[in-house]
This record gives structure tokens, sequence and C-alpha cells, in this order.
């Protein structure tokens, strides 16, 4: 179950390196191209910092940061094996948000972001997309799949007494 992890690990990581590769060559000339009026916006960004472009130029506390995240649930997919596919999509996903990202701190010394809303101010990628709701996502999982395991435990104790 964990290489599917992997696997969508790997799409993610591709597909956002290639969009941002298209970026930096057709977006990043012209600094911002109008998608959807007063909506949405396609706007290069270097972000040098984290969420929101908070904690600039700490490049390094950021690779070690998301590396040490990245080993954290790779091992624990592969020691725990906890069940469920939808724990290892999510896994996936983050997973390769955070690669993508991670790509760019190594090789540019920022991340790339181009997703611009009008409606959320801080200009993203898709990367922060995926990592963003696989950690929502993953937490709610997490939340109900640990509420059920609860009852059904507490149901066997009830049915001993």
């Amino acid at each position: 179950m964990p290489f599917i992890a992997l696997i969508i690990a790997a799409a993610v990581v591709a597909v956002d390196q290639i969009i941002k590769l298209n970026v930096v060559n057709s977006i990043k000339p012209v600094g911002t191209v109008e998608v959807i009026p007063g909506l949405f916006n396609l706007s290069y960004v270097e972000n040098r910092g984290v969420a929101f472009g908070m904690f600039k130029d700490m490049r390094w506390v950021f690779i070690v940061i998301t590396s040490l995240m990245i080993i954290g649930i790779l091992m624990y997919m592969f020691i725990k094996r906890p069940g469920g596919k939808l724990f290892y999509v999510l896994a996936g996903l983050i997973i390769g948000g955070g690669i993508g990202n991670l790509i760019d701190r190594i090789l540019y010394g920022y991340v790339i972001d181009y997703l611009s809303l009008s409606f959320f101010p801080p200009v993203c990628n898709f990367a922060d997309y995926c990592i963003t709701g696989g950690v929502i996502a993953l937490a709610v999982y997490m939340l109900f799949k640990s509420g059920k395991s609860g009852k059904k435990e507490i149901k066997k104790e009830n049915k001993n007494d």
C-alpha cells in the first residue's frame, strides 16, 4: 500500500515541475496574465519564505524541516503501515507537494508561485494546494477513523463485561 503514495507523490512532483517550467517560460516575462477578470490571475512570484511569504530568507531551515517531515511521513507509512487507501492517497499528495517545493528551494533558493485568487491574497502553486488539501483531508480522515475505531473498542469492552 505505501507504494500508492509514492506513485501519487511522483505524479504530483512531475505535474508541479512541468507547470512551474511553463510558468517560468510563459508568465515570468509578462508578470501577470488575467485568466478570469477580477477573480483569477496567473502571476509569477518568487516566494523566499513559507506560507504567505512569512519567514523570508530562511532557505536552509525550510529545506531541513521539509526534508524531515517527508522522511517522517515515509517512515510512518512503511513502518506502521496504516490501513486504508485514502491515507496513502493523501500522504502521496503531501509528500509530492513537499518535494515539488523542496526542489525549487534547493535549485533556486525560492519557490515559484503563480496561482492568484482575488479572494485569497497570497499567490500559491499546485504543490501548495496538494499539501494544504492533503493535510486538511488527512486530519479529517484521521479524526473520523480514530473515532470509529475507538467506538468499536468500547463496544467490544462492553460485550465482555
